[in-house]
């Protein structure tokens, strides 16, 4: 079972615009989502459609956390939360036709003794793997995320900021960076494609055991001790971003799951983003069609 851990979860707010935004203008629309969100939460809503057996924890505080436990329930997504004395966050998307703006809020404040209580909630459900995701709330550092890596046998993977992923200390099976974050916990540049290689194999030498880097429109790339493979993005009609690198991390997941090749690790991982990236929001309905997609992704070895 793969169990996601999200320390900072959301509301998505997630609205379209028909034209763009004006200063001091007043703009109105009827399209727009409210999503659970958060990266391990979005981790397991596609994991659970992908057939594999998943459940989510992480901190939960007032009427947003309220919203998010009900829209699990309704999505039958198990889960287990530790209750928090602040509100869960709210983040906002909003799509115009000229560009993407996000606001994100900082989240609650929260003690570290929530951590104890986290360890305490994971054990009880013995996952084979585990999946920290997304940003810290005020009050945690970046021990917290070692110490929820080190408290119980399971592997870890880490979808964390590149700041924080250069800090840690704990050893980890994956993590999954973008290249902005690559750069970031490299301290190396990642405009191309070599570069990024370059910049995921010195990652990888910090405590990773695979490094999965999602470049955005240039594709992604899988780094392991022996293996290095780029795989091409799908050529889809991109409607919303938001949630694309969780979506390719659950592919990956999902086909690591059942032991699959590195290559078909990577293509199932690109071929879930393509589908989440051609809708609005970070829920999607179904990905039946995944398996058919990942036979379509391009893979190339030791990528220049």
């Amino acid at each position: 079972m793969i169990l996601t851990v999200t320390l900072n979860p959301a509301i998505d707010h997630t609205l379209s615009l028909t034209e763009p935004l004006v200063d001091g203008d007043v703009a109105r629309t009827g399209e727009y989502e409210l999503n659970s969100g958060g990266k391990g939460i979005n981790v397991s809503q596609y994991l659970r459609h992908l057939g594999v057996e998943t459940t989510t924890t992480g901190l939960l505080g007032g009427m947003t956390g309220e919203f998010i436990r009900n829209e699990l329930d309704e999505d039958g997504i198990t889960h287990d939360f530790v209750e928090v004395s602040e509100r869960t966050r709210l983040n906002t998307t909003i799509s115009a036709p000229d560009a993407e703006y996000k606001i994100n809020h900082h989240g609650p404040t929260v003690d570290e003794s929530a951590i104890d209580e986290l360890i305490d909630v994971i054990s009880r459900h013995e996952p084979a793997v585990v999946v920290i995701g997304g940003s810290l709330p005020p009050g945690l550092d970046v021990d917290a995320i070692d110490r929820l890596a080190e408290g119980g046998p399971w592997e870890t993977v880490v979808d964390v900021g590149g700041e924080a992923l250069a800090e840690l200390d704990a050893q980890y099976s994956l993590c999954k960076p973008n290249e902005v974050e690559l750069a970031a916990a490299t301290g190396m540049p990642c405009e191309t494609i070599a570069e990024c290689r370059e910049a995921a194999q010195a990652l990888r030498r910090q405590g990773f055991d695979r490094v999965v880097a999602s470049l955005g429109a240039m594709g992604a790339l899988y780094v392991a001790e022996d293996t290095v493979l780029f795989a091409e993005s799908l050529d889809v009609d991109v409607a919303d971003t938001v949630g694309a690198g969780d979506a390719l991390l659950s592919g990956v997941l999902a086909a690591s799951h059942t032991s699959e090749s590195p290559e078909r690790v990577l293509s199932y991982g690109v071929a879930v983003s393509a589908r989440l990236v051609g809708t609005v929001g970070t829920a999607v309905n179904h990905l039946d069609d995944v398996p058919e997609l990942a036979d379509q992704v391009r893979i190339v070895e030791d990528p220049d």
